[in-house]
């Protein structure tokens, strides 16, 4: 993997997660801004899986198994689009509350795909 991708990944969702995380503590849903956020993080992410699909066929292979490796891979694209569609149903604090936890957990999923590549 690429190590500056998976930071960027991180520190973008970790920015996500504060920034939601301040709109649940001053009683607020989630905006236009947040999806903006959310679609940005979530491109991201989208990037990072891509990139992962072509190291796997181009013969590199994960020093913790591929099955495991793939599987983080595409809990990572999919966290954060799953937070944001389940804020829409939730239009309160809750929904921003939503979001910063699934922001949270990509921030983890990138640490543990970090750590399945052998980094």
């Amino acid at each position: 993997m690429i190590d500056a991708l998976t930071l960027a990944v991180g520190l973008a969702a970790l920015a996500l997660a504060a920034w939601c995380g301040f709109a649940f503590s001053r009683d607020q849903s989630t905006k236009d801004w947040h999806f903006i956020g959310m679609a940005v993080v979530s491109l991201l992410a989208l990037v990072q899986l891509v990139v992962g699909v072509v190291r796997l066929a181009g013969g590199d292979e994960p020093e913790q198994g591929t099955a495991i490796f793939l599987a983080y891979l595409l809990g990572s694209a999919a966290a954060v689009p799953a937070a944001g569609f389940m804020s829409l149903a939730e239009r309160t604090r809750w929904g921003s509350a939503t979001v910063s936890a699934g922001a949270v957990i990509l921030a983890v999923l990138e640490v543990r795909l970090y750590d399945i590549w052998g980094g």
